[in-house]
């Protein structure tokens, strides 16, 4: 039977108790909310922290909100939370998409959406999501908060910007005129993608006026593709062009072959899955812009 390694448990009851206890245990301390990937890593004992820190009593991170024209979802908000929030999709109707293909109602319901973006996984949804609406992320530390571009959030594979002490409080999204959605392809329901994509559209009369699009399980840096986007802005929102752009976000991909697909497999999925999502966005600027 697999078992981690010993380890002291500390369960916080407020932000500032956690940063004290990430002072107190520094790189041996690991926050805990989910678990669903740091516990199986444990186990694997490809992760042996001196310390875990719950922060599961942080209700301040629990919740989704408006604020300064902003929809906020703190840190600590369960996947179903965001799933069944009429607000998250009143305003940015990808985050239902993506949520509908994580997993499965038991992760769901644990699972966190900070849990997710800090784990930085590749092949990662929400990821994709918050950077196709170009998101910002709170990162609070011992000397106050910073906000980070979600674009600028992921160093690499499983690596964040958040720092020592730190720890990732909420997720921001400016609201603004504009339609999103979210297509993914996985071999089997609940499974990691074998590629996915998001959009965003803005759209002035017939022509792009803004474009967003995130990319997960492609190898797109930084989950998502600036050179697609410019492509669109000023041009027409035709299906064309959607296709024109979707190649192109593929062609700035770097896929690696793996179980799910051999790379050409995964690059003709990132243009037909672009294409798929910035047809939908477009479809729901019809009818709801």
């Amino acid at each position: 039977m697999q078992v981690p390694a010993q380890f002291q448990y500390e369960k916080a009851s407020s932000v500032p108790h956690a940063l004290s206890l990430l002072g107190k245990y520094g790189p041996e301390g690991r926050v805990v909310a989910g678990g669903h990937s740091l516990i199986p890593m444990m186990k694997l004992r490809l992760a042996q922290p001196q310390a875990l820190i719950d922060i599961n009593e942080l209700t301040e991170l629990s919740r989704i909100s408006v604020e300064d024209g902003a929809l906020c979802v703190g840190a600590m908000v369960r996947h179903a939370d965001l799933l069944g929030s009429a607000l998250a999709g009143e305003h940015f109707p990808i985050f239902h998409d993506a949520e509908r293909v994580i997993a499965d109602p038991i992760v769901r319901n644990r699972g966190t959406v900070g849990g997710s973006l800090c784990q930085a996984d590749p092949s990662e949804d929400l990821s994709a999501a918050f950077a196709a609406v170009r998101a910002e992320v709170v990162i609070q530390g011992s000397d106050g908060q910073r906000v980070v571009p979600v674009r600028e959030f992921f160093v690499g594979p499983y690596e964040t910007v958040v720092g020592e002490g730190e720890l990732l409080v909420q997720i921001r999204v400016p609201i603004r005129s504009s339609a999103s959605a979210y297509q993914k392809v996985e071999r089997r329901a609940g499974d990691w993608a074998v590629a996915a994509a998001g959009a965003e559209l803005r759209l002035d009369g017939e022509d792009v006026a803004e474009a967003g699009i995130g990319l997960t399980a492609v190898g797109a840096k930084n989950f998502h593709a600036p050179e697609a986007e410019r492509f669109l802005v000023g041009g027409p929102a035709t299906d064309e062009r959607f296709a024109q752009a979707g190649r192109i976000a593929a062609e700035h991909c770097d896929p690696v072959p793996d179980q799910r697909g051999p790379v050409a497999y995964k690059r003709h999925l990132a243009a037909t899955l672009t294409e798929r999502a910035l047809r939908s966005a477009r479809a729901r600027w019809t009818t709801e812009g």
